[in-house]
């Protein structure tokens, strides 16, 4: 049996790294994935493979910096398949800077693309995931938990989401919906640009991973996706569930 077989799954950032992860974990659990990207090309590319596990498997081109189009997403997603299951709200785009010189582009950017998007989508899908009872997993991260150095915009962002998880967590739960987070470290192609900007705070983190590893995009953190997508994880609701070998204990 497949965990997802027949769910409707909108995941944004989908197009590559822990969002194309995801998105093949997904679908080789049954799940027909709605992928959303700005980048166009890499997103028909993604969609491409995709489709050789679920035929109904689609790309969403969308700018989530465009709050007053959100809504749309979640509408063609209705449109097509005419139910939604599962939101997984991956996309984030940020720049690092220490506190002194982080500025208000710094800010907007990260919240433009991070908390804005999470927040509205929840907000589109609500409706939708009462129907089917649905989950939606939201992502946070240990840069944030941490307070990592130079991740001010991020870190912010970060925390505001996972905020309005546990908000989230308390308002849709009467309706059967569970809302958690992933905080994941996985050798993303973000990672792999940060490698080279930074190596030596690379190995840092890399030092204090107790797996001795960065994970994987799918076995790794789309695994434990999957699981949060599936109805094995209904009693499970506004928890940071982290996904990174051990480097941060949350107690």
């Amino acid at each position: 049996m497949v965990k997802l077989d027949g769910k409707i799954a909108l995941i944004t950032g989908g197009a590559g790294g822990i969002g194309m992860g995801i998105a093949t974990a997904f679908v080789k659990e049954g799940a027909t994935v709605a992928i959303v990207d700005l980048n166009q090309e890499a997103g028909d590319k993604a969609v491409k493979e995709l489709q050789e596990y679920k035929k109904d498997s689609t790309f969403i081109q969308a700018n989530l910096a465009e709050h007053t189009k959100l809504k749309n997403i979640v509408d063609q997603v209705i449109s097509k398949y005419g139910k939604l299951d599962v939101v997984v709200n991956n996309a984030h785009a940020s720049k690092m800077a220490s506190i002194e010189n982080t500025t208000k582009e710094h800010l907007d950017l990260s919240f433009n693309t991070g908390f804005y998007p999470t927040f509205y989508l929840m907000q589109a899908a609500v409706p939708y995931l009462k129907k089917s009872k649905g989950h939606i997993i939201n992502f946070s991260s240990g840069a944030a938990i941490n307070g990592h150095a130079n991740q001010a915009s991020y870190a912010a962002a970060k925390e505001a989401i996972r905020a309005v998880t546990r908000v989230a967590a308390n308002e849709f739960g009467p309706f059967g919906i569970n809302v958690n987070l992933i905080s994941p470290i996985a050798n993303s192609p973000g990672v792999k640009a940060w490698k080279e900007q930074e190596p030596t705070y690379y190995q840092q983190v890399l030092d204090g991973i107790p797996m001795g590893r960065f994970g994987d995009p799918e076995n790794d953190i789309g695994k434990v996706a999957v699981f949060l997508a599936s109805e094995d994880s209904t009693y499970i609701t506004g928890q940071t569930i982290m996904v990174d070998g051990g480097a941060l204990k949350l107690v």
